[in-house]
């Protein structure tokens, strides 16, 4: 019976080669009539003048005899040998079309095609797009477009519906559940799930010796009321919005207020703001919530993009940059990968190439201040108030200064311009008063190209330089009405309230645009045009505000999906689906679907709180099962993809320094500001100006939580590299876990690893009275919340009185201390259990 697969398949392909056997008679073909929309419709898409594929394009007996980078696609009387009718059989890799196969009726006609000598009426050519797409109704039952709806719970004895789904899935493979985690396991566990921290020896002691029911219950909601929930939370969400404080690519210029986004991230978790509020405001706060500061500051989700700021074409900028936020906004809150759509149809989930910049037409407009004011109500009428009288008395002598720079201003323009495209140094020249919406774009992705007024000062010589040296002592004398500066954010914003067109872009590339698209949403979710309605009296579109409603609007099937997921992923070390940036046909199929709906159903009903979805997780059985292996349930679930027991994994480079800083009482709790700037080891810049950072002159600074640590593009701090930090150039969705050398190296070698040792070996010593015995005891319960073992209390002790010769200082004395393996930080901070 084994065998009987293969002979299916035997006979399978015995019956295809005898169908299209070349020991038959060739059958006389119609290239017009047979082939041609053969071509057209199963090929045209992928080699065609649009877009060819491997450099094979189809449109002409020419181009085919000349095939692409693998060599002819048709050998004329020779169809065995034609790559053409070999990628159609499957004989050779992949099998084409993709996503499908031609019936052995068509492979048949392109054979006898071939083999007749593959002739080809002059005036017939194959089209240059295939036909409209038409979803499958395969593609439109999938999982993730289906609404979600509330299921039932399964009948159980646990009163949580979590475990009810959990436990109908292990009873129905027959599985059980391991039994609970100790209850020292069980507090490390939500420390550092909930916030990235191990709990003190006190804390630890106080939760054992509460025998109550609401125990565990009692240590989430402490947690979750923490100031540190947001630090560890707010950290995932900026793996996904690709945080950095820096812009990549060469010169990767530092972005010096982009630090409030990061806090108003962190912010926004500790206050349990609804994830729809959360998404609408980073989406389109400003037009959203005109007059909300942190609003402002959360449009910079879509400021993130990494950026080559010295690129000589604002225009290729430009769309680089609307791809970035087109790819980011699909993965990031529909859990889609949009970005495949940019130059074709998406070869396995239904998106369309229209779709791709359907959505990207509600960012067309856009455009970044890097100075906006964070000012609103009435101190923001009292600056603007001040500022007008400032400008008013000092208009003329502003004017005067403008004259002698007017000259230089346009010279220098020309000199930082005179490489771009024609129309967009025409844009630049063109009077504002007169630029078109699209002239606009280009002018703002060229600012970084033109000069300033303090570098245009700079250049001025003789008598103009001293003339415009008095004009701006006489301007400083009214310094006294100019406003304080305000508060500012890096934050996106429209352009104008007209935006240019969108057009979708044959291949992906910018200067090669086909029909115009307006603003809409995935077609096989909801195929009209986006209904947008702009505000009255700003200078916006109302675009982005049409997105952000659509995506956080209940029936959209995705978003809440989404979310959950995510969190049931940072939970637990995998999603629900495990693939969380990509619920499309190649990602993982989720392994519990019902309870997936379950939790997104009930994310809405509880008005989007995370902090509650936290709460129903972490209350569940499932969630406080022991980690430990099971052989025999192993062998029939050996990925754990039911759970039966909670996984155990390493945590993040950050959660690893936090603990670390912890335990050895160094940590700074200090909360929010610009990014800061930890002691780097030697040898990391490698002599480049364009790595390295200037090191924090007070240590205590250095020593706040990771997430407050500069991140630099071109240079990750190596402590987080080591240990799986992402590339900030793109959303990570979920960090790996490798195992390298560098890894212990780091743990043991680090200069500041080991003083962070050294100084948990001086607060054991500073505990007054404690025999060497105890010693151990009080290191462990500190680092580890435990006892030691009997080898390891032994292998200490020994250790110690090897070292006893030495141990003539306190110093001296806290570097023994910290030496044996047993009492490294480290490892304290490596696993979740």
């Amino acid at each position: 019976m084994a065998l009987r697969p293969r002979l299916i398949k035997f006979f399978g392909l015995t019956l295809l080669t005898c169908v299209a056997s070349p020991a038959q008679t060739t059958t006389k073909v119609s290239f017009t009539q047979d082939v041609a929309p053969i071509l057209t419709q199963k090929c045209a898409q992928c080699h065609g003048p649009s877009l060819a594929m491997s450099n094979l394009d189809l449109r002409s007996r020419e181009s085919a005899l000349k095939g692409g980078q693998h060599g002819p696609a048709i050998i004329p009387g020779d169809a065995a040998n034609s790559r053409l009718y070999r990628h159609l059989t499957g004989q050779q890799k992949p099998q084409m079309p993709m996503g499908g196969r031609l019936t052995d009726q068509q492979i048949a006609i392109v054979k006898n095609w071939i083999d007749g000598g593959a002739e080809w009426e002059s005036a017939v050519t194959v089209q240059a797009t295939a036909p409209a797409r038409q979803f499958t109704e395969q593609q439109r039952s999938f999982w993730a477009f289906q609404p979600v709806s509330k299921p039932a719970a399964p009948r159980a004895k646990s009163q949580n519906p979590i475990d009810a789904f959990i436990l109908a899935k292990l009873e129905a493979n027959k599985l059980k559940p391991n039994p609970p985690a100790d209850r020292i396991t069980l507090i490390r566990r939500a420390y550092l799930d909930l916030i990235g921290l191990p709990p003190s020896p006190e804390e630890v002691e106080a939760f054992v010796a509460d025998k109550s029911a609401a125990a565990f219950e009692k240590v989430v909601d402490k947690l979750l009321a923490s100031p540190q929930y947001g630090e560890r939370w707010g950290r995932h969400w900026l793996d996904l919005a690709r945080y950095a404080d820096s812009a990549g690519f060469k010169a990767d210029e530092a972005r010096p207020n982009l630090w409030r986004y990061r806090d108003y991230v962190i912010q926004s978790f500790n206050e349990d703001k609804p994830y729809d509020r959360f998404v609408k405001e980073q989406i389109a706060g400003d037009e959203l919530y005109p007059d909300d500061a942190a609003a402002r500051i959360a449009t910079g989700f879509n400021r993130l993009w990494p950026d080559e700021s010295n690129l000589a074409n604002p225009i290729l900028r430009r769309q680089e940059i609307l791809n970035d936020i087109t790819d980011v906004t699909g993965s990031v809150f529909m859990g889609m990968t949009y970005g495949c759509a940019r130059c074709h149809d998406h070869k396995f989930d239904p998106i369309l190439q229209k779709d791709y910049y359907r959505l990207q037409a509600f960012f067309a407009n856009i455009r970044n201040d890097d100075r906006a004011s964070l000012l609103s109500g009435q101190s923001a009428v009292e600056y603007r108030q001040q500022r007008a009288e400032w400008e008013n008395q000092t208009r003329e002598i502003r004017a005067r200064m403008e004259e002698i720079l007017v000259k230089a201003r346009a010279d220098k323009t020309r000199e930082g311009i005179g490489m771009f495209p024609k129309e967009a140094q025409d844009a630049i020249f063109t009077p504002p008063e007169q630029r078109t919406p699209m002239q606009w774009q280009m002018y703002y992705r060229s600012a970084s190209r033109l000069p300033t007024d303090a570098a245009l000062a700079a250049g001025l010589r003789g008598e103009a330089k001293q003339r415009y040296a008095d004009l701006k002592s006489e301007l400083a004398k009214f310094d006294h009405l100019k406003p304080a500066e305000p508060p500012v954010a890096e934050a996106m914003l429209d352009a104008s309230s007209k935006a240019p067109p969108t057009y979708l872009l044959s291949k992906g590339i910018w200067d090669a645009p086909e029909d115009e698209v307006q603003p809409g949403f995935l077609s096989i979710l909801d195929a009209s045009p986006a209904k947008i309605v702009a505000p009255e009296g700003g200078n916006t579109t109302g675009r982005r505000s049409a997105l952000a409603t659509w995506l956080t609007d209940p029936k959209n099937p995705l978003t809440a999906r989404v979310m959950v997921n995510r969190i049931w992923q940072y939970h637990f070390g995998t999603g629900i689906a495990g693939t969380s940036s990509d619920f499309g046909v190649m990602g993982e199929r989720p392994s519990n679907p019902q309870l997936l709906d379950y939790l997104a159903a009930t994310f809405v009903e509880d008005g989007w709180s995370m902090k509650k979805m936290h709460r129903r997780i972490m209350l569940s059985n499932v969630y406080q099962e022991s980690s430990a292996s099971r052989p025999e349930a192993a062998r029939i679930d050996p990925d754990n993809k039911m759970l039966w027991r909670f996984e155990r994994r390493r945590m993040e480079g950050e959660a690893i320094r936090d603990s670390m800083l912890l335990v050895s009482g160094l940590l700074n709790p200090k909360m929010g500001g610009p990014g800061v700037f930890p002691p780097l080891p030697d040898g990391v810049t490698h002599g480049s100006k364009y790595l390295g950072w200037p090191v924090e002159k007070n240590p205590a600074e250095a020593n706040r939580r990771s997430v407050y640590v500069f991140v630099k593009r071109n240079l990750r701090y190596p402590l987080f590299e080591a240990f799986d930090f992402p590339d900030t150039h793109e959303s990570c969705a979920r960090r790996y876990a490798t195992v390298n050398p560098t890894q212990p190296l780091a743990l043991m070698n680090d200069e500041l690893v080991r003083s962070w040792a050294t100084a948990l070996a001086s607060r054991v010593l500073n505990d007054r009275g404690l025999v060497p015995e105890q010693q151990v005891e009080r290191a462990f319960r500190i680092v580890f919340n435990r006892a030691p073992k009997d080898e390891e209390r032994e292998t200490i002790l020994e250790f110690l009185d090897t070292q006893a010769a030495e141990i003539t200082t306190h110093p001296a004395k806290n570097a023994a201390v910290a030496a044996p393996d047993g009492m490294d930080p480290a490892r304290a901070a490596a696993f979740v259990d």
